[in-house]
C-alpha cells in the first residue's frame, strides 16, 4: 500500500507570525491558561515594580460586574511620547509589542534596576488574550489614554492636559480577558487575595487593596512590620526559639550587582505544616529555586559550624541539609538583577549566582546569631539531629527488607554512601570518560554513578527472560533492584536502592539516541518505575559562554542547553552593554569534555541542574506503545516512514 504524499513544502508554506500573532497561536508558551490569573498578574507586577523602583504608596485591584478587571497605582506613568527609533507613542509599544519595556535597560541604571525578569513578554500578553484594554496614564501635568481591542489598537492615543482633580501621576489599566483562551474565566479568588497580601507584605508602607463591585466587599493590606508580622500570622505551629530575620544587600562587591540580596525570616518548629514561600523582586516563585537553595544552603552551613564547634554530633550520626531544612518555615524576598526563570510564568528561578548570593548573607548572620545565642543554637542543633536520626533509622529498615539474596552489585558502579532512597540517586552514564568526570564531581553522600558502555540494546522486542543476556542490561536491572516486569505487574519495589534514576548523555543526536534507548527499555520493562516518578533525564548545557567583565559585574561564565536558551543569553550580554564578539562561546562536544567541577555545576548540583520528570504526559499507556512500537520495531519501516512524512517538518535536526 502506498503512504500518503506529503502535502507540498515550497517558499509558500512559511508562515511568519507578527505582532502579537504568537501568543494567540500558542497561549500556553507564554502565560498560565487555566485561569486569567497570570494576564492579570502581569499588570500586577508592573504597579509593583514601580513601588519596589520607590516611585508608589497605592496598588488598586478593582473586579468590576462586567468581568473586567482595573490596576491603579500611583507610580510614575508610562511615557507616551514618541519613541525615538520606532516613532511611535511608548504606551502603544509597551502593550502591542513582545519584548519592549524599560527592564532591559539595567545596566545603564536604567529605569528598573530590579524587576521581575527579563522575558520582556508582559503585559503585551495581557493585551493579547483581552477582548478589550484601556490604558490611562499621568504624567507631566498630562493624561493619556489609549484603547485596544483582540491586542491591536482601538482607539488612537489621546493626551490631554490635567484639571483639577486628576492625579498628579500613576497608571490604571482595565482588562476584559477574552475567554476564549482561558480554561476557565472565573479568577481564583483566595490566590488572588493571596497574591495581593504578599505584595503588601514585601513593600512595607504601601497600601494594597482589592475592590469587588458584584459583593460590594473591600479588602486593604499593609504590614509595617513586613516579614516578621505575616510569618507570625501564618504559622501553625509554635516556634522552638524566637524567628530568625535579617537582611543583606550588596555594596562595593566584586561577586554582586549593587543592591542585590535578600530578606528573610525563618522559624524552626516541631509540628504543624511548614508555611514556605518565596519571592524574586516581588514575583512569587511558587516552585522555589536557586534563591531558595541559597537559605538552605546558609542555613544548614551555619547549624553545621555551630554543631561543629560545640561538638554537639553524636556518633555515627551524619548531618545532611533537609535534616536541618526540614522543620523551617520561611518567608523570603531576594533582590536579584537580571533574573533568570524556568517559563513565562515565573514559577521558579534558574539563575545559578543566587545560591551564592542568599547563602553569603544567611550564613554569616546566623552563626553570628546563634554564638551570641547558644543555649537557642542548642535548642536548633537538637532539633536537627532528631530529624537526622530518623532519617538514618529509616533507611536501616529499608535496607533489612531486602533480604540476604541480593544479587552482586556490578563492579563498575560507583556507589553512594547513604541508604536512604528518597535522597538518593544513580546516574546511568553514558561513556567511561564521562562517568570518570562524573565520580570526581558527585557528591558521594547521595550520587551514585554507572558507566555504559556503547548504545544501549534496543530492548523493545526482547523477550523478558533474555534480557539479562545483556551485560548493561543485567548491570542496570541489579543496581537499581528492581527486576524487569509488565504494565500489568505489581512488582516488588521494596528492594529499589535509588529514589530518582537518571539518564546522563550528551547533548548530542548520540546522546538523544542513547536516551531513547533507556527510556524504551524503562517503559517497556520496568513501566512501575515511570508511573511511580523514579525515571529522570539529566539536561547536560551544549554550550559554554564566558562573558568579560562588564560595569560592576565581574567576568562570568554561563552555560546554555541549546541554540535557543544561547540567542537569549547573547542578547542578555548585549543589553548588559558587553562588546560583540567579545564572549568566547565553547560547544561541548561531550560529557567527557567537561571536567569534574563544570559537570557538577551544570549537572549534578541538585540546586542548578535541570532534571526533567519522565512520566506518560497526555497519552495513556496503550497510545504510548503504539507510538513507540512504530519508531523502535524492527518491522515498522512502513509506519516509521509516513510518521516521518507527517511529522518531520516539526523535527530539530543537529548537524
Amino acid at each position: 500500500m502506498a503512504s500518503k504524499l506529503p502535502v507540498e513544502y515550497s517558499e509558500g508554506s512559511i508562515r511568519v507570525l507578527k505582532g502579537l500573532e504568537p501568543v494567540k497561536q500558542r497561549p500556553g508558551m507564554y502565560t498560565r491558561t487555566d485561569n486569567t490569573l497570570h494576564v492579570i498578574q502581569e499588570v500586577l507586577d508592573n504597579a509593583a515594580d514601580e513601588s519596589l523602583a520607590g516611585h508608589g504608596k497605592r496598588i488598586k485591584v478593582t473586579l468590576h460586574t462586567d468581568g473586567s478587571v482595573s490596576i491603579e497605582d500611583d507610580g510614575r506613568g508610562i511615557p507616551f511620547g514618541l519613541h525615538p527609533e520606532e516613532k511611535a507613542p511608548v504606551i502603544e509599544l509597551v502593550f502591542t509589542r513582545l519584548h519592549a519595556g524599560g527592564k532591559f535597560d539595567k545596566a545603564t541604571g536604567g529605569a528598573y534596576s530590579f524587576s521581575g525578569g527579563l522575558h520582556g513578554v508582559g503585559v503585551s500578553v495581557t493585551n493579547a488574550l483581552a477582548k478589550r484594554m484601556e490604558v490611562t496614564t499621568w504624567r507631566e501635568g498630562q493624561v493619556a489614554r489609549i484603547v485596544f481591542q483582540g491586542g491591536d489598537v482601538a482607539e488612537k492615543l489621546q493626551v490631554r492636559k490635567a484639571q483639577e482633580g486628576d492625579r498628579r501621576t500613576g497608571t490604571s489599566v482595565r482588562v476584559w480577558p477574552d475567554p476564549k483562551y482561558f480554561e476557565s474565566s472565573q479568577l481564583p479568588m483566595a490566590e488572588l487575595a493571596h497574591l495581593l497580601r504578599s505584595k503588601a507584605v514585601l513593600m512595607p508602607g504601601v497600601t494594597v487593596s482589592l475592590v469587588n463591585e458584584k459583593t460590594r466587599e473591600t479588602q486593604s493590606w499593609q504590614y509595617k512590620g513586613g516579614l516578621r508580622d505575616y510569618l507570625m500570622q501564618t504559622l501553625t505551629g509554635d516556634p522552638v526559639i524566637p524567628l530568625f530575620e535579617g537582611e543583606g544587600f550588596a555594596q562595593n562587591n566584586d561577586n554582586f550587582a549593587e543592591g542585590e540580596g535578600a530578606l528573610w525570616c525563618v522559624a524552626f518548629t516541631e509540628d504543624g505544616q511548614p508555611v514556605r514561600e518565596s519571592y524574586v523582586n516581588l514575583i512569587p516563585t511558587s516552585a522555589g529555586g536557586t534563591h531558595e537553595s541559597g537559605l538552605r544552603d546558609g542555613l544548614f552551613n551555619a547549624v553545621k559550624s555551630f554543631v561543629d564547634f560545640h561538638s554537639l554530633l553524636p556518633k555515627g550520626v551524619k548531618l545532611l541539609p533537609e535534616d536541618v531544612f526540614a522543620r523551617a518555615s520561611y518567608v523570603l524576598s531576594a533582590k536579584v538583577l537580571d533574573p533568570q526563570f524556568q517559563g513565562q510564568i515565573k514559577e521558579r528561578l534558574n539563575s545559578r549566582d543566587a545560591v551564592r548570593l542568599v547563602s553569603s548573607f544567611v550564613r554569616p548572620a546566623l552563626e553570628l546569631w546563634l554564638n551570641q545565642h547558644v543555649e537557642y543554637g542548642r535548642t536548633l542543633a537538637e532539633l536537627a539531629i532528631r530529624a537526622a536520626q530518623s532519617r538514618q533509622k529509616a533507611g536501616q529498615k529499608v535496607e533489612k527488607r531486602k533480604g540476604s539474596g541480593v544479587a552482586v552489585l556490578p563492579g563498575k558502579l560507583t556507589d553512594c554512601e547513604s541508604k536512604d532512597i528518597r535522597h538518593n540517586e544513580v546516574f546511568l552514564v553514558e561513556g567511561d570518560s564521562a562517568g570518570g568526570s562524573a565520580k570526581m564531581g558527585r557528591d558521594k553522600e547521595s550520587q551514585a554513578i554507572l558507566p555504559l558502555r556503547g548504545k544501549v540494546l534496543n530492548t523493545w522486542e526482547v523477550e523478558r527472560d533474555r534480557l539479562f543476556a545483556n551485560t548493561e542490561i543485567h548491570d542496570i536491572a541489579v543496581a537499581i533492584g528492581v527486576d524487569p516486569h509488565g504494565p500489568n505487574d505489581t512488582p516488588d519495589l521494596s528492594g529499589l536502592r535509588y529514589g530518582k534514576i537518571c539518564i546522563l548523555s550528551d547533548a548530542d543526536v548520540d546522546g538523544s539516541h542513547i536516551q531513547v534507548l533507556l527510556l524504551t527499555l524503562f517503559f517497556r520493562h520496568f513501566p512501575k518505575l515511570i508511573d511511580t516518578g523514579h525515571v529522570f533525564v539529566a539536561r547536560p548545557p551544549l554550550f559554554r559562554v564566558d562573558a568579560p567583565a562588564r560595569g560592576k559585574k565581574p567576568a562570568s561564565k554561563s552555560y546554555a542547553l541549546d541554540e535557543g536558551e544561547l540567542t537569549a543569553l547573547l542578547d542578555k550580554l548585549r543589553k548588559e552593554g558587553v562588546r560583540e564578539g567579545a564572549w568566547n562561546i565553547s560547544r561541548f562536544k561531550g560529557l567527557g569534555e567537561m571536567s569534574a567541577e563544570q559537570l557538577w555545576e551544570t549537572t549534578l548540583n541538585p540546586d542548578t541542574r535541570r532534571l526533567l520528570p519522565i512520566h506518560l504526559g497526555k497519552l495513556d499507556f496503550l497510545q504510548t506503545e503504539s507510538l513507540i512500537t512504530k519508531l523502535m520495531g524492527k518491522g515498522e519501516a512502513a509506519a516509521r516512514r509516513e510518521l516521518m512524512e507527517l511529522h518531520g517538518d516539526a523535527v530539530e535536526i543537529d548537524v
